[in-house]
């Protein structure tokens, strides 16, 4: 079965100006009525590298969860953000970037490999008292813009250390844009064996015309959990100083619905969560089916 989490933080942490909170909070209540397995919804990082999100707190407590079986998730960058989040029982997941590049784990969350491996660890001890699940992003995880070693072996090596300590559910992050199929499909095929018992997950990054390879070799490869954000808006600030877009959902949706599997989502609520995208972002939302052209016919 394929799990879809929808990630509106992704795509609005660098938006440029500020979305006020009521219009967050309209826009992730319409994405609770859809029916995606997990919404990445906010974060609890400093307000000075992420001033977008800086009142995720008062977007949650407007959450109407009583009628969505969507899972909450929220991004952490160090130990104290995730004792925000674990004061919140409406947060399923508390998910964390830790980087297989050096560089970026240093420009993202200011700390070494090894320090944000310590982090991981307490941060696991924090979920099994709470009741909650860390979610580990490995970052970089398909290349890196700066030299730093990658190859399928480093992340196994990381995927060892992350069962080590219990962590149940384990995310591969484009990050960049730079994942090609070649660079997809060998992680997937050897982690997915290797662990069958942790959920692997894609987190992809792409241009229009290359969604569908890096989709279906994740798929092919064993992947069943995947993040989009409606309209493919967002990308990661903190890597370079252009975005490479989110991976659509509506071409998630696509490739699954061809794929045979069944998502169970609500279309209507579906459609209504685009127009707020469109407001939020200032463009059209794109269509749940692609045009000939954009299938390479």
């Amino acid at each position: 079965m394929l799990h879809l989490t929808e990630c509106p933080r992704d795509a609005m942490q660098g938006w440029p100006t500020f979305i006020p909170t009521t219009q967050k909070t309209a826009y992730l209540n319409a994405l609770l009525r859809v029916g995606f397995d997990t919404l990445d919804f906010g974060s609890f990082v400093s307000p000075k590298a992420i001033p977008q999100l800086a009142d995720t707190a008062q977007v949650l407590a407007g959450l109407d969860l009583k009628q969505s079986a969507t899972r909450l998730l929220a991004i952490v960058a160090n130990l104290r953000g995730a004792e925000t989040a674990a004061r919140y029982p409406q947060i399923r997941y508390i998910g964390f970037p830790l980087s297989v590049s050096e560089t970026f784990q240093q420009r993202n969350t200011n700390k070494s490999i090894r320090e944000a491996l310590d982090d991981v660890a307490r941060m696991q001890e924090l979920c099994a008292r709470t009741g909650q699940q860390q979610v580990v992003y490995l970052s970089m995880g398909f290349g890196n813009p700066y030299g730093d070693p990658w190859s399928p072996e480093i992340l196994g090596e990381f995927t060892q250390k992350l069962d080590a300590l219990a962590v149940g559910i384990v995310a591969l992050s484009d990050t960049i844009g730079a994942s090609v199929p070649a660079t997809i499909a060998p992680p997937f095929r050897e982690l997915t064996v290797a662990f069958p018992h942790i959920e692997f997950g894609a987190h992809l990054h792409t241009t229009p015309g290359t969604w569908r390879e890096k989709v279906q070799a994740a798929y092919e490869a064993g992947c069943r959990r995947f993040d989009g954000a409606l309209g493919g808006y967002g990308g990661c600030p903190m890597a370079t100083d252009e975005l490479t877009g989110n991976m659509p959902t509506e071409r998630l949706i696509e490739f699954a619905t061809e794929a045979g599997e069944d998502l169970q989502l609500n279309m209507g609520a579906l459609a209504e969560a685009q127009v707020l995208n469109q407001g939020i972002f200032a463009a059209e939302p794109l269509p749940l089916a692609p045009s000939p052209k954009e299938r390479g016919n």
